[in-house]
């Protein structure tokens, strides 16, 4: 989504050539969805014999192994004769996973974009992992706080979604890599009028290890003690791919809706959303999202952190169980207060989260002299 929008909006002024990898074959619908604004577009799909090939070559070579696994020495031999035909004026480099193809560029200013601070959820990750998977995660941690600081000197500038990211990034000059927020699309997130079916919603992909905590946190320490005030609560679980923990909390009270084709639908359908998240590092766009469909947010301080939505006005805060129970049954109980969320979060994502805002200051950056 973050590329996608950034393409869109730097087409508006500059020609773009595109150069994606990818493990999956790309539809013939999606790069056509991309070619009006881009000039070219090289795609590169990696074979399941190549990935198991790079796999076992990021064992010796030290390199994170999702680096390796996306790197291809054919492709990026196509780059550099793109490179070297097109004499572009800049190269702008998505996730530290494609910084491969680019570092030894000198001539071209390149900027990168690490997006989140992949070592510190790989960091909690390990932590959190069953003991067979443990080793393996821990060693790719390890191996992405280097890369993560190592790479930070093969562009001349950088950028991150968040601050909370910035200060996790391993590099003594962290504090230059520039914060660009995510933006949200104005045009397709707008308030919808439908029957309110659920009180509560939260939405994200469902295997997401992040987002299944944060799910299970609202179905098994909060919905039990909401539903002793509100027997009929109904809580809705949106997005693909839910887990086997997800798929088991299905209810009375509790819904999992699997892949939805249009996830306004499940939003417009809820009175309040919830953002319980507990990892310091990303921007949840689900947040926004809500919030430009004017629908109350009550989220953790961490989720508010990347956007600094003023509390008590735009949306409300809760960390703990009891916390989220009392301001859920605020909203519920208090249309005024709710509608007085809705439409101030949704002044400030306007004023705030724009893509073309967002992507006006990448510009700046990316032909910064």
């Amino acid at each position: 989504m973050r590329a996608f929008y950034q393409i869109v909006e730097l087409s508006k002024k500059h020609e773009i050539i595109l150069a994606s990898v990818s493990d999956n074959v790309v539809e013939d619908e999606d790069l056509e969805a991309l070619k009006p604004f881009c000039k070219k577009i090289l795609v590169h799909h990696l074979s399941k014999a190549r990935l198991i090939g790079n796999l076992s070559k990021a064992f010796f070579n030290g390199k994170p192994f999702q680096v390796e696994y996306f790197f291809s020495e054919e492709f990026k031999d196509r780059i550099d004769n793109v490179i070297e035909e097109k004499k572009p004026d800049a190269i702008f480099c998505q996730l530290v996973r494609m910084a491969e193809y680019v570092k030894e560029v000198k001539h071209i200013p390149k900027t990168l974009d690490y997006q989140d601070a992949f070592s510190k959820g790989l960091e909690r990750l390990a932590k959190k992992t069953s003991l067979l998977k443990k080793i393996p995660v821990r060693m790719e941690w390890k191996r992405m706080l280097k890369y993560e600081k190592q790479i930070f000197d093969s562009f001349e500038h950088s950028i991150i979604i968040s601050e909370q990211d910035r200060k996790l990034i391993p590099h003594p000059k962290h504090d230059e890599i520039e914060i660009i927020p995510n933006g949200v699309d104005l045009n397709f997130y707008v308030p919808i009028q439908r029957e309110k079916k659920y009180d509560l919603i939260f939405a994200g992909n469902m295997n997401y290890p992040p987002n299944v905590e944060s799910a299970l946190y609202i179905a098994l320490r909060v919905m039990p003690l909401l539903i002793r005030e509100k027997p009929d609560i109904k809580f809705v679980i949106a997005g693909a791919t839910p887990s086997k923990e997800i798929l088991a909390l299905e209810s009375e009270n509790i819904h999992v809706t699997g892949w939805v084709d249009d996830i306004r639908e499940p939003f417009s359908k809820s009175r309040i959303h919830l953002a319980p998240m507990f990892i310091s590092i990303g921007l949840q766009n689900k947040i926004l999202q809500a919030m430009a469909m004017k629908i109350p947010c009550i989220v953790s301080t961490l989720a508010n952190n990347a956007i600094h939505a003023p509390t008590d006005d735009c949306l409300l805060i809760a960390d703990k169980p009891e916390e989220y129970v009392d301001k859920i049954l605020l909203l519920l109980n208090n249309r005024e207060i709710s509608e007085r969320l809705s439409e101030n979060a949704y002044k400030f994502v306007h004023e705030n989260f724009t893509w073309s805002m967002m992507t006006n200051l990448l510009e700046k950056i990316i032909f910064k002299k």
